[in-house]
C-alpha cells in the first residue's frame, strides 16, 4: 500500500471511529498532521483523493466535512466513455437500467407500497404532453417518486446517475419515435399496473417504456461505422 493510500485509510478510520456522518466537520489539516504524525503534503494529497471519491467535502473558507454520497464521478466517467462508443456503451447502460426498474416495480408490488405522489406527476406529464414535449425534469421525477415508497435512497441516487448520463447523450440519438402523448400513456400504464398489483403487466409496461430508446439505438446501429 502506498503512503497516500495509508493516509487515506487513516482518515477513513477516524471518520468511522468517531461515528461521524455526512455533513459532520472533520479535523483540520493541522489536527490530522498531529494525530497521524505526518506532513502537510501527505495530508493534502490524501484529502484530495478522498474528495475525488466523495468521502471528504472540502469547502474553502469553511473547513472540511464528511462528504455526502454522490454518483457524480460515475456520471462523468460513463458519459465520457459513452461519447467514445455511444452505440455499445449506451445500449449497455439502458439494459442495466431496464433490468433494475423491472425488478423495482415487482418489489413495489411485493411490498404493497402506498403511493400518493406519482399520480400527481402523471397528471403533470399529461398536461405537458397536451401542449408539447414532456420535460426531462418531469420524466425523471416520475421514476424518482414511483420508487420513493421503497425507502431506499440508493435507488433514487443510482437511477438519477443513469438518467443524467442518458440525458447528456440523448441528443446524439436523434429525435424520438414516440409523441408526447404516447410517452405519457406509457408512464401511466406502468403506474396503473403497479397500483393494480399486476406484476406481469407492470414488467411488460416497463419494457414497453424502454422500446422507444431501443428503437433510437437501433437507428444508430444501422449507420455504418467510420473506417
Amino acid at each position: 500500500m502506498t503512503r497516500s493510500a495509508e493516509v487515506q485509510e487513516a482518515v477513513k478510520n477516524i471518520i468511522l471511529q468517531r461515528g461521524l456522518v455526512a455533513g459532520d466537520p472533520l479535523p483540520t489539516e493541522a489536527e490530522l498532521m498531529d494525530t497521524l504524525g505526518i506532513g502537510r503534503n501527505s495530508v493534502r494529497e490524501a484529502l484530495k483523493s478522498l474528495q475525488a471519491v466523495g468521502i471528504v467535502d472540502i469547502r474553502h473558507g469553511f473547513g472540511m466535512f464528511v462528504g455526502r454520497m454522490s454518483f457524480n464521478g460515475l456520471v462523468d466517467e460513463l458519459a465520457f466513455h459513452g461519447r467514445m462508443d455511444l452505440r455499445s456503451h449506451l445500449s449497455d447502460l439502458i439494459e442495466i437500467r431496464e433490468l433494475l426498474e423491472c425488478g423495482l416495480v415487482e418489489l413495489l408490488i411485493e411490498r404493497g407500497c402506498e403511493d400518493r405522489e406519482t399520480a400527481l406527476v402523471i397528471e403533470r406529464m399529461e398536461a405537458e404532453a397536451r401542449v408539447g414535449p414532456v420535460s426531462p425534469e418531469t420524466d425523471k421525477l416520475f421514476h424518482e417518486v414511483l420508487y420513493r415508497p421503497l425507502g431506499n435512497p440508493l435507488v433514487g441516487s443510482l437511477l438519477g446517475a443513469f438518467w443524467d448520463v442518458y440525458h447528456q447523450l440523448r441528443d446524439t440519438l436523434g429525435t424520438p419515435d414516440e409523441g408526447p402523448v404516447v410517452v405519457a400513456k406509457k408512464h401511466r400504464d406502468i403506474y396503473e399496473a403497479v397500483m393494480a398489483g399486476d406484476r406481469v403487466a407492470a414488467v411488460a409496461a416497463m419494457r414497453a417504456h424502454f422500446d422507444g430508446v431501443r428503437n433510437r439505438l437501433k437507428r444508430l446501429e444501422d449507420i455504418p461505422r467510420p473506417t
